[in-house]
């Protein structure tokens, strides 16, 4: 009875605080790559701005920030916490 109690304490979350921690800055920068990616809107539909649309903001910057932040999720999962070291 000891034995499967012992297993029940050992069973938690999967991952530690800081792991959860850190996919919360992850997703947090996943959400400004997205931000950096809105706008180019028109007021008339007969317009057509390519400086808007094309910008070097919403081409470049903001899928690198996007790619960056799920790279940082992958990072943030592999971690290993420190009770995992010392086992």
């Amino acid at each position: 009875m000891a034995k499967n109690s012992e297993k029940l304490k050992d069973q938690g979350f999967a991952l530690g605080r800081q792991n959860y921690r850190l996919l919360v800055v992850g997703f947090l920068i996943i959400v400004v790559g997205f931000i950096l990616m809105v706008g180019g809107k028109s007021d008339s539909p007969d317009v057509f701005n390519p400086d808007q649309i094309f910008s070097f903001r919403r081409i470049t910057l903001a899928p690198m920030v996007v790619l960056f932040g799920f790279l940082f999720e992958i990072y943030a999962i592999m971690k290993k916490t420190k009770s995992e070291e010392e086992a």
